[in-house]
């Protein structure tokens, strides 16, 4: 490196001065950063160089700031804030000039959600051209992995690879739809439902999956004889056979054609619940994948969340958004059924 390198103030060298002051010591600093001890200390030097004055003192232990480096660690930050915000707003600018954004949404909400969602986008994306498709979670994933997609709404993936930025969105638990008066009051619900048909979800759908994992976890094996991929058969195939299905409130509101013909409860054995998130790739549409995400938020609290607890108040706070720190749905988890059992 030329003395001209080594006297250059960069960017890196303040953010490693800030990291090492933070974390206490050149190593867990540059841990911090991903960096060796000798590349941290050696852009140390040149920054000292840069400056004409040195800015921590070496000897002490833990490391200590001499007075220059208490007046420079107050500039050094302010430095770090306005890059981070010159960053974001590039970021924006990008934005307002994408051509085109391809949205890969659940059929859930197909009706409510996704149509509110796109006219919100588009007018944040003055110009852009918004294709919204809808398929099963999935189909939506591959999309996204083929890059055929550039954000999309699926149900849980237990570890999602680097590439992939996660934004949770709703806790979505599992409840029980049976035809009017299958269950009758004081009777065993899981002996009575035994006895009936169900309904599934087709295998080759992640909800169908889940669904029959869950049931083989309890040890429970309802006779397979119905199985459908569209959400509309298995509603009307229940209220029709007097039949019964598990799935999800979204599931069950989308098809109000056939509420007068079906009752809701929680399911009568072990609950348990899946969680949805926004998915796109890291880093490249910037901070719009957040944005989405709240948009999201927002429309599903007042179009699901809403009627969902109007007319099924026992999903209490089970059924809810999820915020950006929270955890994803842990297999088993949920709202009480009627009766528990392999608990």
């Amino acid at each position: 490196m030329s003395p001209a390198d080594q006297s250059r103030l960069t960017l890196r060298a303040i953010e490693i001065f800030v990291a090492i002051v933070e974390e206490g010591s050149f190593a867990t600093g540059a841990q911090r950063l991903g960096a060796s001890t000798s590349s941290v200390s050696q852009q140390i030097t040149n920054l000292e160089a840069a400056l004409g004055t040195r800015l921590i003192d070496r000897s002490a232990r833990p490391l200590g700031l001499t007075p220059a480096g208490f007046v420079f660690q107050r500039r050094a930050l302010a430095i770090l804030d306005e890059a981070a915000r010159a960053r974001t707003e590039l970021a924006e600018l990008e934005m307002t000039s994408l051509p085109q954004l391809r949205l890969a949404m659940l059929e859930d909400f197909d009706a409510e959600v996704t149509p509110e969602l796109v006219v919100r986008l588009s007018e944040t994306l003055p110009g852009c051209n918004i294709v919204a498709h809808s398929a099963p979670s999935h189909e939506n994933l591959a999309a996204l992995e083929a890059r055929s997609m550039d954000m999309v709404v699926a149900a849980d993936i237990d570890a999602p690879a680097d590439w992939i930025e996660q934004h949770l969105i709703l806790r979505d638990p599992y409840i029980l739809v049976t035809a009017r008066g299958l269950l009758t009051p004081g009777g065993d619900p899981l002996a009575q439902l035994m006895t009936a048909p169900m309904m599934r979800y087709a295998s080759t759908q992640l909800m169908g999956r889940q669904i029959e994992n869950h049931l083989r976890r309890l040890r429970l094996a309802p006779e397979r004889r119905f199985e459908f991929e569209a959400n509309h058969s298995v509603m009307a195939t229940v209220a029709r056979l007097n039949g019964w299905t598990i799935t999800t409130p979204p599931g069950y509101l989308r098809a109000p054609r056939f509420h007068d013909q079906l009752d809701t409860c929680p399911l009568p054995f072990k609950s348990f619940a899946r969680t949805l998130s926004l998915y796109a790739r890291r880093g490249v549409l910037g901070a719009l994948p957040g944005r989405a995400a709240n948009l999201l938020r927002q429309q599903i609290a007042a179009r699901c969340i809403d009627p969902a607890l109007r007319e099924m108040p026992w999903l209490g706070d089970d059924f809810r958004i999820l915020g950006s720190g929270e955890q994803p749905a842990a297999p088993g988890s949920g709202v009480p059924g009627l009766r528990v059992i392999g608990s």
